[in-house]
């Protein structure tokens, strides 16, 4: 039983899924197959119930993912004062958006590869409204993510950029522009039940939106809940209604010349963004030079 293998038993742990495991740790699905056998042979027990469409822990693999993480860390603090050198290395867990990895990401990368070669960031990838969630739960160390309206006590927030949030348009004509057009909508006699709306099924973005929605007395006629800004930005692109997304994710998204921004009367606030990360875990060295290498690429205010 090596490191390696017990961190693939926690990526599958926290993912319940060999393929995006694959994904996230560059593997095949059948290597990550064997090693969590591997693991089963040498402990003599199951660690994960799999059938055709889910994967589940037993009793012992819940147990066992508590060790592995103990392990993989003591392993970590251990390597680093064992060093015959003052270079800091082992691996910090980094959730962040496919959107994020590009557009907020890529330089604080690069400045970190360059002052910290040795330090290995495991990156893992999905819908932002679950940054928050997964560093509180202690999945991640830290989460690109925009900054909660209530930030919990025991998480820390290093803002890096804003981006304005916009209620977007279909650029295209079609039936719910002309809807969009038929009036001034910065106006507050506007009826806004005639638009349909495109909301973001959960995370930060949705409780801005509640917020404004309530403040501005507007009550929605929801056509759809989904996950994801790409998304959001596709169906309003496709004709089927209008929805919030940060104009940053609009830029990068590559479908910036389907939508167009709404001018309302009482605008959206910005979108803060940044990294979140428990308090505690930035008293781990690794987590602290990434977030100081953060701060410093973008100059955030402390």
């Amino acid at each position: 039983m090596d490191t390696r293998s017990l961190a693939v038993f926690i990526s599958v742990a926290d993912t319940l899924s060999f393929s995006r495991s694959s994904e996230q740790l560059h593997m095949s699905v059948s290597a990550v197959s064997r090693t969590i056998q591997r693991l089963e042979e040498e402990l003599g027990q199951a660690l994960l119930v799999r059938d055709n469409r889910s994967v589940r822990l037993t009793g012992a693999g819940q147990e066992f993912r508590e060790y592995a993480r103990r392990s993989v860390a003591e392993w970590q603090q251990m390597r680093r004062q064992l060093g015959t050198d003052k270079e800091l290395a082992g691996e910090v867990s980094l959730y962040c958006s496919v959107t994020a990895t590009y557009s907020v990401l890529a330089p604080i990368l690069e400045a970190f590869r360059t002052t910290h070669p040795a330090v290995e960031i495991m990156m893992h990838t999905g819908d932002q409204a679950d940054g928050i969630s997964r560093v509180l739960s202690g999945q991640d160390d830290i989460a690109v993510s925009g900054r909660p309206l209530r930030l919990p006590q025991r998480l820390e927030f290093l803002p890096l950029l804003e981006s304005p949030l916009c209620l977007w348009m279909p650029a295209a004509d079609c039936a719910v522009r002309q809807l969009a057009l038929s009036a001034r909508v910065d106006s507050p006699e506007f009826d806004w039940s005639t638009l349909p709306f495109i909301v973001p099924e959960r995370g930060i973005t949705k409780d801005i939106l509640d917020a404004w929605l309530r403040d501005s007395g507007i009550r929605p006629r929801v056509y759809a809940q989904v996950a994801g800004h790409e998304a959001i930005v596709a169906m309003v692109g496709l004709g089927l209604g209008v929805g919030i997304a940060p104009e940053l994710v609009v830029r990068a998204s590559g479908l910036g010349a389907s939508v167009q921004p709404m001018t309302v009367a009482d605008s959206l606030p910005p979108l803060a963004i940044g990294l979140a990360s428990l308090r505690r875990r930035l008293q781990n060295p690794l987590v602290k030079s990434l977030w100081d290498v953060a701060g410093q690429t973008y100059r955030a205010p402390v």
